[in-house]
């Protein structure tokens, strides 16, 4: 991998067109180091429901288009919402594709769970992270949290907390390390 190109995949747990947490990850483009390319995947409103009886070696295009864009991938970043306690249905859906196919086995992967309210979607946050950790991904120590009054951290589209900015710095920080730590062990090749 060199080092000046990670491709980095990130992806929002909600399909609103107003969506904090999908407003949040445009915010983080320009806080990426050098090294990193962010790119936002916003097709899992279009995968079908996920059924095993369907779940081949021939997906439909578009399951079979989010498997290739996580494979190729040197690291993930999920930022979701909570809906009811729980991950947004479309996101489940979406990540249940990809447990036959192993696109995240090993994959680093960094989680930020944002909210309006003060609990910052922790519920939400915990059950993604027990989902990621059955898909064998590479959790990224210190690049897990969650936001409470998400939307009263962002305007416009753009960072107005400066602590959330530094925190989401410090999570690409860690997420960076890890992506070289996974190819400078060969981790990588699950690819």
């Amino acid at each position: 991998m060199n080092p000046s190109s990670m491709k980095i995949t990130a992806i929002s747990g909600s399909l609103r067109r107003q969506s904090s947490n999908t407003s949040l990850l445009h915010a983080l483009i320009p806080l990426a180091p050098e090294t990193m390319e962010i790119s936002i995947f916003e097709g899992i409103g279009d995968m079908p429901h996920f059924n095993p009886d369907m779940d081949g070696d021939e997906p439909v295009p578009s399951v079979a288009r989010f498997r290739d864009t996580i494979r190729q991938a040197d690291g993930v970043i999920i930022c979701t919402p909570e809906y009811a306690h729980g991950v947004p249905g479309v996101l489940k859906n979406a990540l249940d594709c990809l447990v036959s196919s192993g696109e995240f086995v090993y994959k680093p992967v960094a989680v930020v769970s944002g909210s309006p309210i003060e609990t910052g979607g922790e519920k939400a946050h915990q059950s993604l992270l027990m989902t990621l950790g059955m898909m064998t991904a590479e959790l990224v120590e210190g690049g897990s949290f969650t936001v409470p009054f998400l939307n009263q951290k962002l305007r416009g589209g753009e960072m107005i907390d400066e602590e959330l900015k530094e925190r989401l710095k410090g999570m690409l920080g860690k997420l960076e390390e890890a992506v070289q730590l996974a190819a400078a062990s060969g981790k990588d090749r699950f690819r």
